[in-house]
């Protein structure tokens, strides 16, 4: 009797086991494990388009997977993580050596990944006839030197400038201070809300530029992408220290980006403080591995792992 007891007990257990294996143990789907539970990841709204496609295919390929994505501000992501809301962000920055010590003296390591290089686009009114700017202009833009779209092109019949962002508290204002070394902005730069509000206000403005990330507006499958591409123009921009006749002005395409030709790149982040091998691990290793790289590349960005070839698209 005693025997028949031992037998069904270690029946029971590796039955246990099998359907763990299978998949079909009951409860699995909430073991925080590589492929499976439930978290929530802070991204950086900019990269709205290329993360609902990857968490999508992910949840696709582990049943058991449920990824929760909260878009807000780079600040806000931050923030969030900062605090422990998130155990995962992707954002275009590193942790500063502050905010990484204060995650080490409470046990924390967080780990980052580059998964992708991104781009800054300029964007105006398809009224707007000049599509091509110096870097030079640029910068002097940035720095309140040049105001008017005159500045730029004697024959032009446009006014004063006006440069909208999505958000103050975004990564993209901050890319702009950092590449240009600024204090604060002039008065004619000022922030909407998120970056479909960025098009929105170009596209009804005759003398707007707009800077959002390329990934807004990269993939030509994607029907957001698409659409918004209808309703204004991307901006050509040369080389620094090229400002002669001839000068070859580069627009934000992937293969320009990869080799350093558009000069308003950055790098995109996934950054994971989960203290073991969970859903937060198995999530960012999946977008730097190559099923995530080739939604990467197919949204129109730079993967951090794989080749670009040049394909340049007439717009």
């Amino acid at each position: 009797m005693e025997f028949i007891k031992i037998l069904i007990a270690a029946s029971g257990v590796s039955l246990l086991l099998l359907l763990a294996a299978c998949g079909g143990a009951p409860g699995a789907k909430d073991v925080d494990t590589p492929t499976s539970g439930h978290i929530r990841v802070g991204v950086d709204d900019s990269y709205r388009l290329l993360i609902e496609a990857e968490s999508y295919t992910f949840g696709a390929m582990y049943k058991y997977a449920r990824t929760d994505i909260v878009y807000k501000t780079e600040a806000d992501v931050i923030n969030d993580f900062m605090n422990d809301s998130v155990p995962l962000i992707i954002v275009n920055r590193k942790l500063s050596d502050k905010q990484v010590k204060y995650l080490n003296d409470h046990q924390y390591i967080p780990r980052t990944t580059k998964i992708a290089f991104d781009a800054m686009a300029l964007i105006v009114n398809n009224d707007n006839p000049d599509t091509a700017l110096f870097y030079r202009s640029v910068k002097d833009i940035f720095q309140g030197k040049i105001t008017t779209w005159k500045q730029i092109n004697p024959k032009s019949k446009l006014k004063d400038i006006k440069v909208v962002f999505d958000n103050f508290k975004s990564g993209n204002p901050r890319y702009f201070k950092e590449k240009f070394v600024l204090d604060s902005f002039p008065a004619n730069c000022f922030a909407a809300q998120d970056n479909a509000e960025v098009i929105s206000y170009v596209e009804k403005n005759r003398n707007a530029i707009g800077i959002i990330s390329v990934n807004w507006i990269s993939d030509r499958e994607d029907t957001v992408s698409h659409n918004f591409l209808k309703r204004f123009k991307v901006v050509g921009i040369a080389l620094e220290g090229d400002n002669v006749a001839g000068t070859k002005f580069f627009k934000p395409y992937p293969y320009y980006i990869n080799d350093g030709s558009y000069p308003f790149t950055r790098e995109v982040y996934c950054i994971n403080r989960q203290p073991y091998s969970g859903l937060a691990h198995g999530f960012s290793s999946f977008i730097a591995g190559e099923k995530g790289q080739y939604i990467v590349l197919h949204s129109g960005l730079v993967p951090a792992a794989m080749p670009v070839r040049n394909v340049e698209i007439k717009h």
